[in-house]
């Protein structure tokens, strides 16, 4: 099937949540642009920490975490991931198949504890009590807010220990620090500037602390701020974004900057290859260069397995042990998210023949309840239980294989295939506009005297079905592609009035046709339906053969009754004589002020310049003084910006003004005449 009819997927055994998804916007031409990314890492190189403190983060676990400095994060590119990334499987769905970040990835790339008892506990509402308990003091009202404390509390409070600080102070001061890290990175949240009390308690017992799977906890977190961001009415994504980017890195060549090579970035964790300035070409580059790339993704430009070559020696023995569980079928926990971990959908990342996947089990992403004082624990027993399987559920060396036709043939029937159309909707759009048009004038040139009554008739059908389906695209248009009518409208509108600025030098001041004449929009055939820059008549909407002629059939006007609802123009030398008398009765006119303020006004809007005939009283005069001055600028600039500047001053206001103007016109010319 033409991916441009459907771009998948063809079966939503899979993907059942299609519709909410951001490729479903992006496909209907809704850009949402490039997401807010909330990673609040810049400042933690403020942190002023003391030997002994070192010591406590490292027996916590998050000594390596420590190490990672603030990279420069490309919303762009991560914007286009998450367009990629399907909630149901928990994996990007990329032309080649589907890839994930693994339990392997986290652990190596930021060098965090993947096994270990789950990172739950109790929640709390407020700060007060729990903040006294573990860092001594509580925060003012300003820097709470409900369970969560502001990063600046912690920040302008503990950054720095003092030298002869107690034991007891060192600790609060770790925990604020360490309490800092986590809602910087692993666990920011898209409130900006807070962080949950909850991971305090945690942190009581140092070496405690240290046998958590903060990485599980990290990459669940992860996962429900991707999925999150995935569906079409969000615009921010939170979470480890600096894990999620060198991931891309890593595993795609697409956006990667040079990677350093010195021997001082050559160690662990993997994320430190990419510290530093980065040099790769990242200008211009917005969320629809990625999504681009993204969508002609070639099988050359993945690494399935990036870390083959990485020197291993500086891996620690807990990390390396555990890294098997990275083809773990489990469920990961971060206090209330509980995410799915399906390697089994992405063994390529392990060297292995990747089978055609079971079926997802749906489920549903309950909203857990955050009272005060409740554990979770209680509440997600049966996620724990299935974390507590983990070593149990690791997906065997020795899985049956597909030949990779067979798995590209399934994988291609159940995915979005591409996110951005090939083909944009604007152009698709004047493509189908310009086959309607040549169908609507086919059958109009169709010769029909020689058919009979039921063949006309289907030959009038097809004409009202061809410009009802115009006047149906003209609504789609206002709606899908509405910016860029508002732009063209603009350069539309700029370009007729700096055609009028033309023809009033050549008026002077007075069109006879603009009172009698119809509007630009109008014909003797009817109203026109504006297509782009095409005009059909709508004269055959309802039309019907009669075996001899094509007629109305709701209303058959006769020719001549249309000729003769034209009004008669006035005769040349008559204009003359209109335009010699007006303009007479302005110069010795001194009476009707507001008639010569309109006629300033209409002159300065419409670019003409004033006459000499025109005069005004001597207490006018600074108004005059004001009208050469504006007419004088209009002379002096370009069309477009001509353009521009009534915009800026108020169309409407300009147009409605020269309106009555002319109307005002109007019946001063029935009165002369």
């Amino acid at each position: 099937m033409d991916v441009l009819a459907n771009p998948g997927p063809l079966k939503d055994i899979v993907l059942y949540d299609q519709e909410k998804h951001v490729s479903s916007a992006v496909w209907d031409g809704q850009e949402r642009g490039a997401l807010r990314c909330h990673e609040h890492t810049s400042k933690l190189g403020e942190w002023k920490l003391k030997p002994k403190q070192i010591e406590l983060v490292e027996r916590a676990g998050f000594g390596f975490l420590r190490r990672i400095p603030a990279i420069s994060l490309d919303n762009p590119l991560i914007s286009a991931l998450v367009e990629r990334w399907r909630r149901e499987t928990n994996t990007f769905h990329f032309t080649v198949g589907e890839m994930t970040v693994t339990l392997e990835d986290i652990a190596l790339l930021l060098g965090l504890g993947i096994d270990g008892k789950p990172v739950i506990g109790v929640t709390y509402t407020t700060c007060s009590a729990i903040c006294e308990r573990y860092l001594g003091e509580a925060p003012a009202s300003n820097y709470a807010s409900g369970g969560m404390v502001k990063l600046s509390w912690l920040k302008e409070k503990f950054s720095e220990c003092e030298v002869d600080a107690s034991f007891e102070k060192v600790e609060r001061c770790t925990r604020a620090y360490l309490l800092y890290l986590v809602g910087s990175t692993i666990f920011s949240t898209t409130t900006g500037n807070k962080v949950p009390v909850m991971y305090l308690p945690l942190f009581e017992d140092f070496d405690d602390a240290g046998t958590f799977a903060w990485g599980a906890a990290a990459l669940a977190f992860l996962y429900r701020a991707l999925g999150n961001a995935s569906v079409k009415s969000q615009s921010t994504i939170c979470g480890c974004l600096t894990l999620l980017q060198c991931w891309s890195y890593y595993h795609l060549n697409i956006g990667r900057p040079k990677l350093n090579r010195e021997p001082i970035h050559d160690h662990f964790p993997f994320v430190l290859r990419w510290k530093g300035k980065q040099n790769g070409p990242t200008a211009n580059r917005d969320v629809v260069f990625y999504r681009k790339a993204l969508d002609v993704l070639k099988p050359c430009e993945v690494e399935w397995l990036p870390y083959e070559n990485m020197n291993g020696r500086f891996i620690p023995d807990h990390i390396r042990d555990s890294l098997q569980l990275g083809r773990s079928k489990t469920m990961l926990i971060s206090f209330d998210k509980a995410e799915r971990h399906l390697p089994d959908r992405c063994l390529k990342q392990f060297g292995l023949f990747q089978g055609i996947p079971e079926d997802v089990q749906r489920w549903v992403r309950k909203s857990r309840g955050v009272d005060g004082g409740v554990d979770l624990s209680v509440k997600m027993e049966s996620e724990l239980s299935e974390w507590e399987m983990r070593w149990e559920n690791i997906v065997p060396d020795d899985v049956l294989g597909v030949d990779e036709a067979d798995y590209m043939r399934w994988y291609l029937g159940i995915t979005r295939k591409i996110v951005g159309r090939p083909i944009s909707l604007s152009s698709e759009f004047q493509r189908t506009i310009s086959n309607v048009r040549d169908i609507l004038e086919l059958a109009e040139n169709f010769q029909i005297h020689d058919l009979d009554l039921e063949r006309g008739n289907m030959i009038s059908r097809i004409i009202g079905l061809a410009q009802d389906c115009l006047r149906d695209q003209v609504g789609v248009t206002a709606t899908t592609e509405s910016q860029q009518q508002i732009e063209l409208g603009k350069r539309m509108r700029g370009k007729e009035r700096v055609r009028r600025k033309g023809m009033g030098k050549r008026r002077k001041g007075i069109d006879p046709m603009e009172d009698y004449g119809g509007s630009e929009d109008e014909s003797q055939f009817g109203p026109l339906v504006e297509v782009g820059q095409m005009h059909l008549p709508l004269s055959h909407t309802n039309s019907v053969y009669d075996g001899t002629h094509m007629y109305d059939a709701v209303t058959k006007v006769d020719d001549m009754e249309l000729c003769d609802t034209i009004p008669q123009l006035p005769e040349t030398q008559d204009i003359h004589k209109i335009e010699g008398s007006l303009l007479d009765d302005t110069d010795k006119s001194i009476e009707d002020s507001k008639l010569q303020e309109e006629i300033g006004v209409t002159n300065v809007l419409s670019g003409e310049e004033p006459t000499e005939s025109y005069d005004v009283k001597k207490e006018d005069k600074e108004s005059k003084a004001e009208d050469d001055d504006a007419t004088k600028g209009f002379s002096d600039v370009s069309g477009e910006e001509n353009a521009n500047r009534e915009e800026e001053d108020g169309t409407e206001m300009g147009e409605s003004v020269a309106e009555s103007s002319s109307l005002e016109r109007r019946g001063e010319n029935t009165v002369l005449a």
